[in-house]
C-alpha cells in the first residue's frame, strides 16, 4: 500500500473530508476502511491506515519512557489521536482541535505521503514549500544518495 498523489476538497462544518477515491483504493483489507488520525509535522494532519498505525503503535510501546524527549513525544502523537471510519460516501471526520492545529478550514490540501495521507491547508503547504532552502534535484540526490 503506498499513498501517492494530491487532491483539493472542502471540509465541511461537521469537519467531514473526502478522502480520494485512488487513496482509498490502495487501503488494506486489515484497515477495515479505518483510520487513525493526528498531529503530523509542519503543521499538517496525519491519517494512517489502521493497519499501518498498528505498526506506529508497536515502535512507540519499544520507546524507553525514562527518556524525556521519549515521553514528550508519546503525549503529543497520542494525545491527538482519534479513529476515524470512512463514511459511505467516502470522508472522514477530523475533530476541530486537529483542524484548528493544521489552520485547515473550508479547503483541504491531501497529499498521499507514502505510507500516510497528509491533511494541510493549501496556502500553509504552497507557503511550506516556498519555506525550502533546496531544489528539487537537490534534495532529491541528498535524500536518495544517488
Amino acid at each position: 500500500m503506498v499513498f501517492k498523489g494530491q487532491a483539493e476538497y472542502s471540509v465541511d462544518s461537521k469537519g467531514r473530508v473526502s478522502i480520494p477515491a485512488k487513496m482509498r483504493g490502495v487501503l488494506n483489507p486489515e484497515a477495515q476502511n479505518t483510520f487513525t488520525i493526528t498531529r503530523g509535522f509542519e503543521e499538517c494532519i496525519f491519517l494512517y491506515p489502521l493497519d499501518q498505525w498498528a505498526e506506529i503503535e508497536e515502535a512507540i510501546g519499544a520507546l524507553n519512557m525514562f527518556n524525556p524527549d521519549a515521553r514528550t513525544f508519546v503525549r503529543a502523537i497520542m494525545m491527538w489521536a482519534d479513529e476515524a471510519t470512512l463514511d459511505g460516501q467516502g470522508r472522514v471526520t477530523i475533530s476541530r482541535p486537529l483542524l484548528d492545529f493544521a489552520d485547515v478550514d473550508g479547503r483541504a490540501l491531501i497529499i498521499g505521503a507514502f505510507d500516510h495521507i497528509e491533511i494541510w491547508d493549501p496556502d500553509r503547504f504552497d507557503e511550506y514549500m516556498d519555506q525550502q532552502p533546496d531544489d528539487y534535484e537537490t534534495l532529491a540526490e541528498r535524500v536518495m544518495n544517488m
